[in-house]
């Protein structure tokens, strides 16, 4: 995977997870690790991290709520 595809790809993962927060928790938070996951065979580590950590943030705080 190129760096600008894994750049895409994290942002729109973390994009993913800050809207999880609010609509549909459990399927944006999956698609956010699940992204961030696909991200990390990228150069783009510290993106495919966040959007990885975002994603399982949002879905334990639905799980827990």
């Amino acid at each position: 995977m190129n760096k600008s595809t894994g750049m895409w790809l994290g942002w729109l993962g973390i994009l993913a997870a800050v809207v999880g927060f609010f609509y549909a928790p459990i399927w944006l938070g999956g698609l956010a690790a699940v992204l961030g996951l696909i991200v990390l065979a990228s150069p783009q580590k510290a993106l495919a991290w966040c959007s990885l950590v975002l994603g399982v943030i949002v879905i334990l705080l639905s799980l827990l709520s």
